[in-house]
């Protein structure tokens, strides 16, 4: 199988990369008067519009308490909206305002960078790799929430 200092330096990497990749965002997310907990909200509405308060707890697995501090926050500060679900006036579907949207491009824009370069030099074989150890880190119940990327058209990049 593999040996513990192979095992070792693949954890190791993960805590280098996590830091580098979560840098930028960070400082960003400084001036903004934000956090951690801010962004993976702000992620993962902007990528799930109309996602529910119940579909973000199951997400981001953290406490109501905390996911209501953290969305008070950002609708108080008009980065998130909220509306009553169609469906189910009891639920609320979360969206992000301009102004959301305009903050998840800034913070998502240097982590998508810090991917191309990634990706563009170490090869779609490698990429492809690269993509099934992440899946098989991710517990199995999470996994069928994470779209496949698109198909590419001829020409494009």
């Amino acid at each position: 199988m593999f040996r513990e200092e192979e095992l070792r330096q693949g954890i190791e990497l993960l805590f280098y990369a996590y830091r580098d990749f979560t840098g930028e965002p960070d400082a960003i997310l400084d001036r903004h008067g934000l956090g951690r907990a801010h962004h993976r909200a702000i992620y993962f509405i902007g990528r799930n519009p109309g996602t529910t308060v119940t579909e973000l707890l199951e997400i981001l697995r953290i406490t109501k308490q905390s996911l209501s501090r953290v969305l008070g926050h950002l609708v108080e500060h008009g980065y998130v909206l909220q509306r009553a679900d169609p469906a189910d006036r009891r639920r609320k579907q979360l969206t992000l305002s301009d102004k959301g949207k305009a903050l998840e491009h800034e913070l998502t824009s240097s982590q998508m960078d810090r991917f191309k370069r990634a990706y563009a030099d170490a090869g779609e074989e490698a990429v492809e790799g690269f993509r099934r150890v992440l899946t098989g880190i991710v517990n199995p119940e999470d996994r069928a929430r994470i779209r496949p990327p698109a198909i590419r058209g001829p020409g494009r990049s």
